[in-house]
């Protein structure tokens, strides 16, 4: 149970595919997307989902938490596997509604936990009741864990990934463009404030004007609620030819090799996807020294680090890389390369899907 087939398609294929090659029988509960072909041809059956990924709406979310139930009681699976907000707490209670055993996936606490207040105070115990008889939860970092298990957000046990990892063979290491003309910078981001679209705006054309060879580009889709907000300095930037919007990309393994540094200013994360696929792809990067991000890079040598929601930090980080010889910011895209193989292989987080389903069903 998940919020996006591409999402799970990005991050899950290879357990799914693996599942499929030990002979598990697979069903996908999602909102049907340009990914679920890509899902049906790995061989797993794709149900669709209908829910709203933001905001909580009472009426809504007892359909989702009924529909969950539905499923459940018809296809009678062994256990059952959750990703995400509303997947987690409504396939959790579904789950525990229906002695089913589960895995959750706390892929990142979000928007609304991070920031305090009643909606905070609802998911948590929302939590609270879906995960008490969880089989396992799985959490991507450290921070994410502890705050979850402070807040009495705990399973029958838990259990830290390397985040979804990445894959090393479909992210290989790419040979660093020539700077000769320019410097490329990309950042891979949902056009929305937790990001750091505001600090990224503001920054661009300082270091521009500093470092004229400088290009900046973004990857990524606007947040509809939000997009008025962005959209016209966005829109700026491009006229003046010193930032480039490319939308929604599904082929970012190509756009990342086509830049040299990859810039990931979030204020929260799980665990970066973006940046493991930079480090993998060879790409040094500057990032916020969050939890979700430090991890991924290694600040002053795969790296270079700036403080969340501080424009100005992430100015003089982006001074330091850039203040470097191309020779240096090709070893920084070997070393971050070099961690990732280390720490981040995408088998070792299938490996652990593998060791918590089979204590399932074998016992």
């Amino acid at each position: 149970m998940t919020n996006s087939d591409s999402g799970l398609y990005d991050f899950r294929k290879e357990l799914l595919s693996e599942l499929v090659h030990l002979e598990y029988e697979v069903m996908v509960s999602v909102p049907i997307g340009t990914y679920a072909d890509k899902i049906r041809q790995i061989g797993c059956e794709v149900i669709p989902a209908q829910f709203e990924r933001r905001g909580m709406n009472p009426v809504k979310d007892l359909k989702l938490l009924l529909s969950y139930i539905r499923l459940i009681k018809q296809k009678k699976p062994d256990v059952v596997l959750t990703y995400t907000i509303k997947p987690n707490i409504y396939g959790g209670l579904a789950c525990r509604c229906c002695r089913v055993p589960y895995l959750c996936n706390i892929t990142g606490l979000g928007t609304a936990i991070e920031n305090p207040g009643m909606l905070r105070k609802v998911l948590l115990w929302l939590y609270r009741v879906s995960l008490k008889e969880a089989s396992c939860i799985l959490f991507q970092n450290i921070y994410n864990k502890e705050f979850m298990e402070k807040n009495g957000c705990k399973g029958k046990k838990s259990v830290l990934l390397s985040g979804s990892g990445v894959n090393l063979t479909e992210h290989s290491y790419c040979e660093y463009p020539s700077e000769e003309q320019e410097i490329r910078l990309l950042s891979v981001m949902r056009v929305m404030k937790d990001k750091g679209i505001e600090e990224l705006l503001e920054c661009i054309p300082k270091i521009h004007k500093m470092f004229p060879k400088t290009i900046f580009a973004i990857a990524g889709a606007y947040e509809e609620e939000t997009r008025a907000l962005y959209e016209p300095g966005i829109n700026d930037l491009q006229e003046q030819g010193i930032l480039r919007y490319y939308g929604y990309r599904d082929d970012l393994g190509e756009v990342m090799a086509q830049h040299h540094i990859v810039v990931h200013p979030s204020y929260h994360e799980g665990m970066s996807n973006v940046l493991l696929e930079a480090a993998a792809t060879g790409r040094p990067v500057v990032a916020t020294d969050i939890t979700g991000c430090i991890e991924t890079y290694l600040p002053g040598i795969s790296g270079e680090s700036c403080k969340r929601k501080d424009a100005k930090s992430l100015q003089h980080a982006l001074e330091r890389i850039l203040n470097r010889t191309t020779e240096e910011r090709i070893q920084m895209g070997q070393d971050g390369r070099s961690h990732v193989e280390a720490h981040f292989d995408r088998r070792q987080v299938v490996q652990v899907y593998l060791d918590n389903i089979r204590n399932i069903t074998m016992s």
